[in-house]
């Protein structure tokens, strides 16, 4: 059987995970996509505090700037970094309706490209 969280521990569990992108002394967190090769292509700015207040065990990101100068690549997974650079954790990327933890449109990004997100959301498991 699997472990299953109360609403009120989702919570809690999905505050400590989007709150250690707001610790550092450095910039925003954010939102790194690399290629398979763990270079990256594209970096996504956070707000000053990344997401809202978990809800249901979920929390929804705050504005993400875009990357208006991508450094190009293809896309395959995702890093979350907090203000000082390190990692809070990572993800898979893949086409729409591909099933990964992040779906993009497109994950061939020319140099220069824009790259952006219109939502973000991170949930602690049920």
């Amino acid at each position: 059987m699997a472990l299953v969280h109360v609403t009120a521990v989702r919570n809690t569990l999905t505050d400590a995970v989007v709150d250690a992108i707001d610790v550092g002394a450095g910039s925003n967190g954010t939102l790194e996509f690399q290629t398979s090769g763990d270079v990256e292509v594209a970096t996504l700015n956070f707000a000053a505090t990344a997401f809202g207040a978990a809800s249901g065990g979920t929390a929804t990101a705050a504005a993400i700037a875009d990357d208006t100068n991508a450094t190009g690549g293809t896309i395959a997974k995702f890093v979350i970094k907090d203000a000082d650079g390190s990692e809070v954790y990572r993800g898979t990327v893949t086409a729409t309706s591909g099933g990964g933890d992040i779906e993009l449109s497109s994950l061939a990004i020319t140099a220069g490209d824009t790259v952006s997100l219109t939502s973000l959301t991170y949930s602690a498991s049920a």
